[in-house]
């Protein structure tokens, strides 16, 4: 049997067991402090942040109304990622992941490249969520240093990330529960306003729709910006499946987690976007100065809700922030317990993995200096650089997806307690989405250089992970001759 065919191995340190074996474990290093509010919580939390709140005033720039449909075409596809993501991660619950699923569906190459990837992108949001939280800050107290709040915004986070993971747990959970509240009032008071119930407002009409350049302002380039603006948005989900190894009942967590969160963060993105550039008109100036949601609650003249939301906004930042060195901490921890990786990361002591920690906090400390030299170039980019990798990342769930679901069903049906709707239809479909999204980024002079190098960075990753597996493939086949030769002489 081949590499490329056969199972993960049965004796990793991370939890997962191969094909056809008994019910899959957590890994015995971590702790297992988490319950099943905060993996629900995380799975929010995770993702509403940054892209959400800051990022999209960029979207609506370039996009103008038809950013509600760039939300909506891209939340599809997250929703079908999703899906086959909680159908593995069901099966197969992990803290690495879909890295461990595309190892286990493609050979050590595909975790070694999906890993470290995905490792890339949250290490960079970090430094994302960082830069946007500081923005927020430094408009409260003016001449204030960006940079500086971002350092200081990672020493706390940093140090929340070396403490128990249970106290990570209550910390996402109570701040991601204020911000889904915060912007279920924010939808609920938009709702009122545009129907023209709300007190002391006038329905605005279609008339922000269309009445402003049309809902495509800026033609088809407009709508494809936007688009990668909100594919960066939903990332993040995928770390409630790396959360639920360090659960009590990771199966059952995780399929709970992805059912619920695909349609509340759908409801939460897409009807967000659809009551600004309803209420507001896409090219107010505020919307990039203050960030929609301010943006629009200063349009309904509602006294002292755009400083509110503002500190909802600060709040949902941080939340993604330690989310997203959470999530890349523990992908690195898999990776090194699965021989990907250097091993002085995969040390844990009070049930948390403090070298992954820091290693995954490294970047956002570097972020720090960017933001000193170039604050107002550094946010964008990053913006289409992370975009990039998330695509990455799921054409690996996809396909890894289309290859383990046929094995499942032979070998141990039982274990599929989440399925993919229709497959392997929409698995297919959703690998279609993400070929036009690639292609769309090539055509885009802003996005080129992005996906040259995310492409790049994924090759390097690719060959590297190939040559380490062939030399783990070439030793283990010397050590296996080693073995027979004695035996061979005393025949």
């Amino acid at each position: 049997m081949s590499r490329t065919t056969a199972p993960a191995p049965a004796d990793r340190k991370d939890g997962a067991t191969a094909p056809g074996d008994g019910s899959p474990s957590p890994s015995p290093s971590l702790s297992h402090g988490l319950k099943q509010r905060h993996l629900s919580m995380i799975a929010l939390g995770g993702v509403i942040g940054a892209g959400l709140f800051v990022g999209s005033g960029a979207g609506i720039a370039a996009a103008g109304p038809s950013i509600v449909l760039a939300y909506a075409l891209s939340g599809l596809l997250v929703m079908l990622v999703m899906r086959m993501l909680g159908e593995m991660s069901a099966a197969y619950p992990s803290s690495g992941s879909f890295s461990s699923h595309a190892e286990r569906a493609f050979g050590s190459w595909a975790g070694f490249a999906s890993g470290w990837a995905f490792w890339v992108l949250l290490s960079v949001a970090v430094g994302l969520e960082g830069i946007g939280a500081a923005k927020i800050v430094t408009g409260w107290l003016p001449g204030t240093p960006e940079w500086a709040w971002v350092a200081l915004f990672m020493l706390v986070f940093c140090g929340t990330n070396l403490a128990a993971v249970k106290n990570f747990g209550e910390f996402e959970f109570w701040f991601a529960a204020l911000k889904v509240g915060a912007i279920a009032l924010f939808l609920g008071l938009g709702v009122l306003a545009v129907l023209g119930v709300l007190p002391g407002t006038d329905s605005p009409g279609t008339g922000n729709l269309f009445g402003q350049g049309g809902f495509l302002p800026n033609g088809s380039e407009g709508l494809v910006v936007g688009l990668l603006a909100s594919v960066f948005s939903y990332g993040g989900m995928e770390t409630v499946t790396i959360a639920a190894a360090e659960s009590a009942n990771p199966v059952q967590g995780v399929a709970r987690a992805v059912r619920t969160a695909m349609w509340r963060i759908s409801l939460f993105y897409i009807g967000s976007m659809a009551v600004v550039v309803t209420l507001i008109p896409w090219n107010d100036p505020a919307i990039a100065e203050k960030g929609p949601y301010v943006a629009a609650l200063d349009h309904l003249g509602i006294e002292g809700a755009g400083q509110i939301m503002n500190v909802v906004v600060l709040v949902a930042l941080l939340s993604a922030m330690n989310a997203n060195i959470y999530g890349s901490s523990r992908i690195a921890f898999s990776l090194v317990h699965r021989g990907l990786g250097p091993k002085v990361l995969g040390r844990v002591s009070g049930g948390v993995p403090r070298p992954a920690v820091l290693a995954s906090c490294f970047f956002g400390f570097v972020c720090v200096g960017l933001n000193y030299w170039s604050p107002d170039k550094i946010f964008p980019w990053l913006l289409n650089m992370i975009g990039g990798v998330i695509l990455v990342v799921w054409i690996f769930i996809a396909a890894s997806q289309l290859v383990l679901r046929r094995r499942l069903e032979r070998e141990a049906p039982e274990k599929l307690v989440v399925r993919m709707w229709l497959y392997p239809g929409l698995s297919v479909v959703a690998l279609a989405g993400m070929a036009v999204i690639f292609f769309l980024m090539a055509r885009e002079p802003d996005t080129r250089v992005q996906l040259y190098a995310t492409g790049a960075m994924t090759l390097v990753l690719a060959v590297i992970g190939l040559v380490r597996q062939k030399a783990r493939a070439g030793a283990g086949a010397s050590a296996g001759a080693g073995a027979l030769a004695p035996a061979a002489e005393e025949a």
